[in-house]
């Protein structure tokens, strides 16, 4: 298979080489970031590094001023999909996209094999929220999944969560070890679908059966977050908790990681008041119905709130690129601004910034968190609804919007004054920053995460010293 080098690994000056780990990535955006960061770290600790990508996603981050970093090669496999293609609001497209996604996946990792095979002491990372079983055939020996290690026990007991008929499930679910009582409607989505028989939920659950041959599990969180599922989960198998895996100023990373242009919002969030900004943003994959947002905007107007919203093309379908409806711009004009694709970052860590709406993935979580930004949790996929659990019940540091099934402008207005103002706005402002505080002192010199990552990487070279 024809392959695009980025860059060639660097060996060490010495006679003796490197320990060579291939990290795949799953090719979506909020895959790609992570993923980054990590590989970053164990070339850090002396790790010879080949990152494979599709050639679709490497040309991407590569125009965005992606380079290769000292001891990190990048391999692009000739896949040519995009990250934006014709797309639907429809859950059943999305699985069939993540479905071919997985497919491809496989043979990118076959395609690192002559190089694992000549390379010195290889190591393979395989980094994923969809845990595909055609990657662990490929790849079976390190494995790290993306998704938190909440979602991750939950999927992993999926065969006893879901349904076993049409009939949607409405008891309290308490069995699951290492977590807390949890209703159906807080499950990942595909756990809350009647149907468990069709070919979504039969390859999800042969997925997550191989994944318990993993001899690793890496997980971008932290134990003081989710102490007692990290306990359930290392009772089953070795696992670090070694979040959150971004950098130290990684607000101002000299490491491009988008796969789209950004919008420079600076100069205008630089205008407005201090803490007076609402930043809405679905990211880079999930979708939203037409109904859906015309509540959201609905109630964004009714507020009142100075706002920076993020609103992709194909939001709600590629066939709609303009979804916003008749008179928005209007409506919003002096204090709101929309944009195609910004940095995440950049934009939570502004002092301007006071609240965010977000979808719940688990990279917009960590950094919300980290910036010091309450939460308003409208999850629509995957372990999103899981994800907002966390932060409405667990964390306290969001409030959820449509937990209950439809949104509406009213509840979104309501929640929108309720965090840019008032009582509840200060409560979830001080939670943020006590939760900041454990990010902070967990990933400090002898942290919890620091100390997990230094057991993995020293498993690691035990490992690829007997290779």
């Amino acid at each position: 298979m024809a392959q695009k080098e980025a860059g060639l690994a660097a060996m060490s000056g010495g006679s003796k080489a490197k320990p060579h780990a291939v990290v795949v990535v799953y090719p979506l955006q909020g895959h790609v970031i992570p993923v980054t960061h990590l590989a970053l770290r164990l070339a850090a600790r002396g790790f010879a590094i080949t990152v494979v990508n599709t050639e679709a996603v490497h040309d991407q981050t590569a125009s965005r001023g992606w380079t290769c970093a000292t001891s990190l090669s990048a391999t692009a496999s000739p896949w040519g999909s995009t990250g934006r293609c014709t797309t639907t609001s429809s859950w059943a497209h999305c699985s069939k996209r993540s479905l071919a996604t997985s497919r491809r996946c496989s043979v990118m990792s076959s395609s690192t094999r002559p190089r694992r095979a000549s390379s010195p002491t290889p190591s393979s990372c395989d980094r994923r929220h969809w845990p595909g079983s055609s990657v662990s055939r490929t790849c079976p020996s390190r494995r790290s999944p993306r998704s938190s290690s909440t979602s991750t026990t939950m999927s992993t007991c999926s065969p006893t969560t879901a349904t076993s008929d049409a009939t949607p499930r409405k008891d309290m679910i308490t069995h699951i070890p290492g977590a807390s009582a949890i209703e159906p409607h807080e499950l990942m989505s595909y756990l809350q679908e009647t149907d468990t028989t069709n070919v979504v939920h039969r390859i999800l659950y042969k997925a997550f059966e191989e994944a318990r041959g993993a001899d690793y599990v890496l997980c971008n969180t932290m134990e003081e977050l989710e102490p007692s599922t990290i306990v359930a989960l290392r009772a089953e198998k070795p696992f670090y908790a070694v979040g959150p895996i971004f950098p130290a100023g990684f607000a101002h990373s000299a490491v491009a990681t988008s796969m789209w242009a950004e919008s420079n919002c600076s100069h205008w969030l630089d205008a407005q008041p201090l803490g007076s900004v609402l930043y809405i943003s679905f990211e880079s994959y999930a979708h939203v119905t037409k109904q859906e947002l015309h509540e959201i905007t609905g109630g964004v107007l009714a507020s009142g709130a100075r706002f920076l919203w993020v609103m992709r093309p194909d939001i709600v379908s590629s066939d709609d690129p303009d979804p916003l409806s008749e008179g928005f711009a209007a409506a919003s004009a002096g204090r709101g601004l929309v944009v195609p694709w910004c940095c995440l970052v950049e934009v939570l860590s502004h002092a301007a910034l006071d609240g965010f709406l977000t979808h719940c993935g688990w990279n917009s979580l960590l950094e919300s968190v980290w910036s010091g930004v309450p939460m308003l949790c409208f999850p629509l996929l995957t372990h999103q609804f899981t994800n907002r659990r966390l932060v409405v019940r667990e964390w306290h540091v969001g409030v959820p919007i449509g937990d209950r099934g439809a949104v509406f402008a009213d509840e979104v207005r309501a929640r929108i004054e309720g965090v840019m103002s008032g009582k509840e706005g200060e409560e979830l402002r001080e939670a943020v920053k006590k939760v900041r505080a454990t990010l902070e002192a967990a990933t400090a010199h002898g942290g919890s995460s620091q100390r997990s990552f230094d057991k993995f990487v020293h498993e690691l070279m035990r490992c690829c010293g007997g290779c």
